[in-house]
């Protein structure tokens, strides 16, 4: 590990709701965090078409760079890296001249209904897991790009490259187009045992091979930044660390391999935000039909490793619920909707997460009281019982998860890292560990922004290994440990029962 000199990375980390900048400073083998700018990402429903608002997130991205390299250099300092990352699957189209073809285009919008039997009926599930082991949903890119066909057949034909969504940001930064292992295989048409795109999808969904980028490893040093967007005399390197979110921030697990694995248990991280992503990380894909009838996927992360996940239902639930309070009048805030739920009677009543009708944006707590009265449970009446079963609800999610990563790997799950925003939720913590009857341990709450900026280091050589970002983020956060209520297991054992025997269609 190289300590001779103070970094200062600049890690700008979107999510599904806001964007942020955190200006890092890697020093002595510590990492220390500073946000300097937030903003928040809404979608834009343009006539029957839902959006992401690009220019004003590139605005965004822009001004915080300018408010990086001014706080850097009044510290008599300067900014060395900047790397972006974005939530997966979506994408953007550049023309001939390379400016862009439209505004990318949200996974939640309504192209998407049916389009993944569509595709099905014309290429075979097989072929496509065995092709990129990943799972099946229909807002991956290669569903996304079949829905363009039908929308605008000839816009792909017009198109000279797709890029996701940080390698667009990172185009807009350095001029230069190409994406980066983590992002590019969360589209379900990379191939993780070829490391390429695979020709046989491409072919099969008529996708022109050319408009798909180059793909680097993350940690890979894109270019310096472009005088059009700072004008600097030592303009600081783009970076495309773990440009997926999920990606940076199992970087960022602040664990001790060493210490976690055994012939019969093992580590396990999750990813927790408005999307949960639940797995463990391998040294290769695997991939065959258990893993496909299990619903797991196979993602590249750094050095080489595999993001063997499954991606579930997440906050979304309550996020949404609480948008819909707040148009009625009712604002809560988080922490406030976590005191309500702790009041309220555990495990009255529970619903599937990933249900497809609490996929859309609308009226949650509706949606979950109208599900709940259709599976004769008791209906939650209030705030706070709506909560408690949206939160219950994803901590079975969890242990149901576990229990099929144990049947595929043969290993018990012995610690759960709880990474992201979502590690802030104690209650969902406890009732996470109470559900698997495992220790949790959450935290880093700022895992993405860690992983993103650790991941900028080791491309400018500041780190070697993998091992060492690991060591920097435990070195420079603190986590939280929960243990498991024994005296509770069977009360959840019984609920295991009855969340499996919900209906999911």
């Amino acid at each position: 590990m190289n300590n001779q000199e103070t970094k200062n990375l600049l890690a700008i980390d979107f999510g599904a709701e806001s964007g942020r900048a955190l200006l890092g400073k890697l020093s002595n083998g510590t990492l220390e965090l500073e946000e300097i700018r937030r903003f928040p990402n809404e979608p834009v429903q343009i006539l029957d078409t839902l959006y992401w608002d690009v220019p004003r997130l590139f605005h965004e991205i822009k001004a915080a760079i300018a408010e990086a390299i001014q706080l850097c250099e009044s510290r008599g300092s300067k900014l060395h890296s900047i790397s972006v990352d974005t939530w997966g699957v979506d994408y953007a189209l550049l023309g001939p001249t390379g400016d862009l073809l439209g505004n990318p285009i949200h996974y939640r919008d309504k192209r998407l209904d049916g389009i993944q039997e569509r595709v099905l009926s014309e290429v075979s599930e097989d072929l496509i897991f065995q092709e990129t082991g990943l799972q099946f949903l229909s807002l991956n890119t290669l569903f996304q790009l079949a829905a363009e066909k039908e929308r605008e057949p000839d816009r792909l034909e017009r198109a000279s490259r797709l890029l996701f969504m940080p390698d667009l940001f990172h185009y807009f930064l350095t001029g230069k187009l190409q994406s980066e292992v983590s992002i590019a295989s969360t589209s379900q048409l990379w191939n993780p045992k070829n490391q390429s795109w695979s020709e046989p999808l491409l072919s099969a969904l008529e996708i022109p091979q050319r408009i798909m980028p180059e793909v680097h490893p993350p940690g890979t040093v894109i270019g310096p930044l472009l005088s059009s967007v700072y004008e600097t005399s030592d303009p600081p390197l783009v970076v495309a660390g773990a440009s997926h979110d999920t990606g940076s921030a199992i970087a960022a697990t602040p664990v001790n391999a060493q210490n976690e694995f055994s012939e019969t248990e093992t580590w396990a991280y999750l990813s927790s935000g408005t999307w949960s992503l639940m797995g463990l990380e391998l040294d290769a894909p695997c991939i065959d039909d258990n893993v496909r009838r299990e619903g797991f996927t196979n993602e590249g992360g750094v050095a080489g490793t595999i993001r063997f996940l499954r991606n579930l239902g997440g906050l979304w639930l309550v996020q949404e619920s609480r948008r819909e309070w707040e148009r009625q009048d009712q604002k809560f805030d988080y922490a406030t909707l976590t005191q309500l739920a702790q009041a309220a009677d555990p495990l009255r009543s529970i619903i599937p997460p990933d249900h497809s009708r609490f996929y859309l944006p609308g009226d949650m707590p509706k949606r979950v009281q109208t599900y709940c009265e259709e599976t004769n449970q008791p209906v939650p009446q209030d705030v706070g019982a709506i909560v408690r079963c949206e939160l219950e609800s994803l901590a079975l999610t969890y242990r149901d998860c576990a229990s099929r990563i144990q049947n595929l790997t043969g290993k018990r799950i012995k610690t759960l890292h709880i990474l992201g925003g979502g590690s802030k939720n104690e209650l969902l913590n406890q009732l996470t560990s109470d559900a698997l009857q495992a220790e949790v341990v959450a935290g880093p709450t700022e895992a993405t922004a860690m992983g993103n900026a650790l991941i900028q280091a080791l491309a400018l050589g500041e780190l070697k290994s993998l091992s060492e970002i690991r060591e920097v983020v435990r070195n420079s956060s603190e986590t939280q440990s929960y243990q498991p209520n024994k005296n509770q297991s069977s009360a959840w054992e019984a609920a295991a029962q009855k969340f499996a025997e919900l209906p999911r269609d």
